[in-house]
């Protein structure tokens, strides 16, 4: 679970490394905290190519985070299909899709009130 003492920032950052990683695509950032009642301040989404690909990016951000913040998430599911996975770190949830599963959830419509970034990647 993420302690208070992590700068919720330094996590996102962290989260956006493992996902780089790994080269994960279509990286965004929505930003929900003028949003009444949600369940976390921040969720990332990206995806991968594959169920292989979601779960080195899965994968990876966890390693980073725990390497660089010795912190783990609170929860963990979807790992069984690798299709849509959520890593639930309190503060932030990953949403790690594969491009087919993302476009019919397109939860960044869901959420089209949150500040949104696109995440620039160099690959």
């Amino acid at each position: 679970m993420t302690k208070d003492k992590i700068p919720v920032d330094q996590l996102i950052t962290t989260i956006i490394g493992g996902i780089e990683e790994v080269k994960g695509k279509e990286i965004t950032l929505l930003d929900l905290r003028e949003i009444e009642n949600t369940v976390c301040d921040y969720f990332i989404i990206c995806e991968g190519t594959s169920n292989t690909q979601v779960n080195a990016i899965v994968n990876s951000i966890q390693k980073q985070v725990s390497k660089s913040l010795k912190d783990k998430p609170w929860h963990i599911e979807g790992t069984e299909n690798s299709e849509w996975v959520l890593m639930d770190y309190v503060n932030v949830v990953v949403h790690v899709f594969q491009k087919h599963i993302r476009e019919y959830y397109d939860i960044e419509s869901l959420w089209g009130d949150a500040k949104t970034t696109q995440i620039e990647t160099s690959y």
